[in-house]
């Protein structure tokens, strides 16, 4: 099964995102038929740490391994400075991965970052010393938006780069850490396996 790990923020959040995106030429280039690849706003989420594909008869030891990091943060190990509760963040700002084919625009993370960052790097950490699958990449805290690919022209996605540059949504509470069974599509699903409260 195909698993990650997620912090969801919450819906008042998400449409005030989801208002800011509205105005961008993706979304005016999505309207006239364009596939920009939108992302759906119910499945807009933080990814902490990229399983991948895992045996499902080592979901149990996942479990484990994201209960542990959770307590460690609740208990001021993981976060820093003695300070336990859920990091407060916002969404703001944005960038590109890749480019052509592969574009894909998203928006920033503002705020206790570090404090999130902490989290990412014990469950992967944990994960690793399980020996469970796991991202290998540095953690870099994003919310993809669209992924056009090649099939919007540079200057708009420089345009709509400049635009989110100037966003800053509002702040939010991360109070949940989330494992979610991904299947691939179209269209894609999520399924939430099992929540964490921070």
């Amino acid at each position: 099964m195909r698993l990650f790990t997620a912090i969801y923020p919450p819906a008042d959040a998400v449409a005030h995102l989801t208002a800011q995106v509205s105005g961008l030429r993706l979304a005016a280039a999505s309207a006239a038929g364009t596939n920009v690849r939108l992302v759906d706003p119910t499945k807009a989420h933080l990814t902490l740490a990229f399983l991948g594909e895992v045996d499902p008869a080592r979901l149990d030891d996942v479990r484990q391994v994201l209960g542990d990091a959770v307590d460690d943060a609740r208990g001021g190990a993981v976060v820093g400075e003695g300070r336990g509760g859920p990091p407060v963040l916002r969404l703001g700002g944005g960038g590109r991965f890749g480019w052509g084919r592969g574009t894909v625009l998203w928006v920033d993370v503002r705020g206790e970052v570090t404090r999130l960052g902490a989290l990412a790097g014990a469950v992967r950490v944990g994960l690793a010393t399980a020996g469970l699958p796991g991202d290998e990449r540095p953690f870099r805290p994003h919310l993809t938006i669209a992924r056009p690919g090649d099939r919007l022209p540079h200057a708009d996605i420089e345009a709509d780069l400049a635009t989110l540059d100037a966003y800053l949504g509002p702040p939010w509470a991360a109070d949940e850490l989330v494992l979610v069974h991904s299947r691939p599509g179209p269209p894609s699903s999520y399924h939430r396996l099992a929540a964490w409260p921070l």
